[in-house]
């Protein structure tokens, strides 16, 4: 297994989705009644993506917090960043859900701003400093 001294632009990206995700998932979690009907999407959904982004907001900033991070997980934390931007496009091109207008925008901005998370993290991964772990 590989450590990694992360650099400044991984750490960064950690600490800044950190801060990204545990204020969506505290917004969708405070918020659910009063933007359900106005994203017209379903209650449940929005209440489940809240709860789910606070744990994950909790392990990214411990991350990024960390003096040295496994490579591994820096890779599952692009790979989940992946996958939420294709669920998030799948919500929308489903055919399942018909999202308000301002949902639709609400969906494609985080998904966008996750895209860039992942990416930003991905350029920082390579940037930093990799470190065999002694067995």
């Amino acid at each position: 297994m590989t450590t990694v001294q992360p650099s400044s632009l991984l750490r960064r990206a950690l600490l800044a989705d950190s801060l990204a995700s545990g204020a969506t998932g505290l917004l969708l979690l405070f918020a659910v009644d009063w933007l359900s009907p106005l994203l017209a999407l379903p209650h449940d959904l929005l209440l489940g993506a809240g709860a789910s982004l606070l744990p994950f907001a909790l392990a990214l900033f411990w991350l990024a917090r960390s003096t040295s991070l496994p490579r591994l997980a820096v890779w599952a934390v692009i790979v989940v960043n992946a996958l939420w931007v294709l669920d998030s496009c799948w919500l929308l091109f489903a055919g399942q859900l018909e999202p308000s207008l301002l949902g639709r925008v609400f969906v494609i901005g985080q998904a966008l701003a996750v895209a860039l998370f992942a990416e930003l993290q991905w350029f920082g991964l390579k940037r930093s400093q990799m470190q065999p772990l002694a067995s």
